[in-house]
């Protein structure tokens, strides 16, 4: 972040620094009290209150939150797409398997081919879910 840039959560530090109150703020920039006590408390702020906040600390207002908050839910969203398909995939397996162990119960097939379907099925859930699941800790 450049000298000329702050974010949400600095407008209050600025303000401080500058020995202003909030009604001092409120005059300089046109905004209501109410509107900079709600964006110093982190709530969501809009563009024109931003732009005027802005000007008045002769600056460009970042908001860091909302682009941390797009990564999180970047990186939820795809978590979720690993697990579901996870599940789907395991669901496809145990599909996989029905025919086989119905014609190894007719006698048609042996139990050893059977099993090494279900082991080679085993490997890659297995390997998948390391993948997509935290089993150890990870710095």
């Amino acid at each position: 972040m450049n000298s000329n840039t702050m974010n949400l959560r600095d407008i209050k530090k600025w303000r401080l620094d500058r020995h202003w109150s909030q009604e001092q703020l409120s005059d300089l920039s046109g905004l209501s009290i109410r509107t900079i006590q709600r964006i110093e408390n982190g709530e969501n702020a809009g563009l024109e209150s931003l732009k005027a906040l802005a000007t008045v600390f002769e600056t460009n207002i970042e908001d860091s939150n909302k682009t941390e908050e797009s990564e999180q839910g970047r990186k939820k969203r795809a978590y979720m797409q690993k697990v579901r398909f996870f599940y789907m995939l395991l669901c496809i397996a145990i599909l996989s398997m029905v025919i086989p162990i119905v014609i190894a119960l007719n006698g048609t097939f042996s139990w050893l081919f059977v099993c090494c379907i279900l082991l080679g099925w085993v490997i890659i859930i297995g390997i998948y879910s390391l993948n997509t699941f935290v089993f150890f800790y990870k710095e």
